[in-house]
């Protein structure tokens, strides 16, 4: 475990790589929060539409990441892995030109005694 998603605004799709960021945040997962690596399964999602308070402008931009883990990480393993995502999301997404660009990460305990997943092969 984590569950890792990642929330980008849909006019952002040319400016990174997602399968490079993802590795990026994954690599990151394994070193901050002890995560194995088949364990570490990122979803990029992008959003058609971002409205910012009530003067937001069409160029502003959103990524939010959100992890979702078993508990027992500390609070200051939880806070690197966000500083860090921070980071990677400064390094791998380049805006256009007048775009404000908002990032930001959550990272979320998952309820261990309702959470359940499986693997199908075909």
């Amino acid at each position: 475990m984590p569950q890792i998603s990642v929330d980008y605004s849909a006019d952002l799709a040319d400016t990174f790589d997602r399968r490079a960021l993802g590795l990026a945040i994954n690599r990151l997962a394994e070193e901050t929060v002890d995560a194995k690596p088949e364990a570490c399964k990122t979803v990029f999602r992008p959003v058609e539409s971002l409205v910012v308070g009530t003067t937001g402008t069409p160029a502003d931009a959103q990524v939010f990441v959100q992890f979702q883990l078993f508990p027992g990480r500390t609070p200051e393993a939880k806070a690197a892995l966000s500083e860090g995502v921070l980071a990677l999301l400064a390094e791998h997404v380049r805006p256009g030109p007048g775009v404000r660009l908002f990032t930001a990460v959550d990272v979320a305990d998952i309820d261990r005694d309702s959470y359940r997943s499986a693997t199908v092969r075909g």
